[in-house]
């Protein structure tokens, strides 16, 4: 645990009582698993079925990271689409004669998007069932759910799932972590040994916060998270979590390593810390490691933060979290959030911000305010 006087936001508390808060997340899966089941099989089994993944904001950057593994697991059509996108574009990106399964990701439920996609997606799409994950059982969605159960079912959360902060921690993770095992290969029993790792490399990452706390306070304005396949998902999560905690002080960008060649290298400086999120896929690591190399003998000495899944890299500027080896591990993607988490609230505290409320001008708020919903012309 770290050796901090500002430990007493519910950030900090919501941060380190993820592995707990997975467990129960896992627990409650394998009890609710038959009913799950009962409800997506015959779904499943629908020709031509396609799996829309959607939420506004970190809820929907949920869908950017499982799109792929979900795709793998089901053989279906998934595709990540933002109820932010839905909203002003659903005709243009919802198809009327496709079956579609919609997983709707939701801390709270009351977004006004999330809501709305719903209306949007059932006027459009002529067969249509809804999937909630969600963290609160009174929110709108979940209450729909019950008004609507002959197409849909709410997976609710446990209660600290729901955080209670600002920026979503737990709420994100498990979130991400159930629309994996819900929609895994195997029964989600046979995910233990995975979820053990899973925690390990939890456990390992937190054991690292007070180095990331060293790495918070020095004087980088910037920031670029990569990532490749479902880790890119987690790197825009990432970025959204250092720059809202920090209310924009400190500017993030994410990409895939690949991409990050095509132009966006240009905003990398000296000012800038680069933070590596490195793949289990042996393939993705070869890309991964010419650019890894290619920037750490760039004379401007960029700093950078890695987080390897297999081996130690050399790097000349590095700062080297962990080094756990994963193999075919679908949830190992899940502990990488805690790395922008933790800069997040630590650079919080070095500016002198509340990290449970760190927007000083309200700007964004828990719940997002202030969105009107019109009428298509």
């Amino acid at each position: 645990m770290v050796n901090n006087t500002h430990n007493n936001f519910n950030t900090y508390r919501e941060i380190f009582n993820q592995p707990s808060l997975w467990r129960e997340v896992y627990n409650n899966l394998l009890d609710e698993e038959k009913a799950i089941d009962a409800f997506l099989e015959p779904i499943l089994d629908t020709p031509g079925l396609r799996i829309v993944l959607t939420g506004a904001g970190s809820s929907a950057f949920i869908g950017e990271a499982a799109q792929t593994i979900i795709q793998a697991s089901t053989g279906k059509l998934c595709q990540p689409i933002a109820t932010t996108d839905l909203v002003t574009h659903a005709k243009s990106l919802i198809l009327k004669d496709c079956p579609t399964l919609v997983v709707s990701f939701a801390r709270s439920g009351n977004s006004p998007e999330s809501v709305e996609a719903v209306r949007l997606v059932n006027k459009y799409v002529a067969d249509v069932k809804h999937l909630v994950i969600t963290c609160n059982d009174e929110g709108a969605l979940a209450k729909y759910c019950r008004k609507n159960p002959q197409n849909t079912y709410c997976v609710v959360l446990p209660e600290d799932a729901n955080d209670k902060a600002l920026a979503m921690t737990g709420s994100f993770t498990s979130m991400l972590l159930s629309s994996i095992l819900i929609f895994g290969e195997s029964p989600i029993q046979d995910y233990e040994l995975q979820f053990q790792k899973m925690l390990k490399h939890a456990d390992s990452l937190l054991s690292k916060a007070e180095k990331l706390r060293e790495i918070a306070e020095t004087p980088f304005q910037r920031a670029i998270f990569l990532g490749s396949g479902p880790l890119l998902g987690i790197a825009r999560e990432c970025h959204l979590k250092l720059q809202e905690l920090t209310d924009g002080q400190v500017i993030c960008k994410f990409d895939s390593f690949l991409g990050f060649r095509h132009g966006p290298r240009a905003v990398a400086d000296e000012n800038s810390i680069i933070v590596y999120l490195h793949s289990n896929d042996c393939h993705a690591n070869k890309y991964e490691h010419d650019l890894i190399e290619n920037i750490s003998a760039d004379v401007r000495n960029i700093p950078a933060i890695l987080i390897s899944t297999d081996k130690i890299i050399e790097l000349t500027h590095p700062h080297q979290l962990d080094n756990l080896n994963h193999g075919n591990n679908s949830l190992y993607i899940v502990p990488f959030t805690l790395v922008g988490q933790l800069l997040g609230y630590f650079k919080a505290l070095h500016y002198g911000l509340n990290p449970d409320n760190p927007s000083r001008t309200g700007a964004i708020s828990r719940v997002v305010q202030g969105v009107k919903i019109y009428e298509e012309s």
